[in-house]
């Protein structure tokens, strides 16, 4: 089971509301609209999915990495160093 399961269908709800906003960005742009209208759909849609990464980052640091912690070895080694990659990535993007 992953950590997540019991809020999969409000994730995969929220993930749906941010493809509908990315079609919306693909029906700007077809439709010729203003480029700062555009961009700030863009920024828009970008902090959605900042905000579910960030949801699902605190999600798994709650369950996968502090299960792994209280085990020890070298699986709670590996969850902590995926859980710093992880929080590497999204501080780049």
């Amino acid at each position: 089971m992953t950590s997540y399961e019991k809020d999969k269908d409000r994730h995969l709800m929220r993930l749906r509301r941010i493809e509908g906003q990315v079609r919306g960005l693909q029906r700007m742009i077809e439709d010729d609209q203003y480029c700062i209208d555009i961009l700030t759909q863009v920024t828009a849609a970008t902090r959605a999915l900042q905000s579910f990464s960030l949801e699902l980052l605190d999600n798994h640091l709650a369950t996968c990495v502090v299960d792994a912690a209280r085990t020890g070895g070298p699986e709670a080694d590996e969850k902590v160093r995926e859980a710093q990659d992880a929080i590497a990535r999204l501080v780049r993007s």
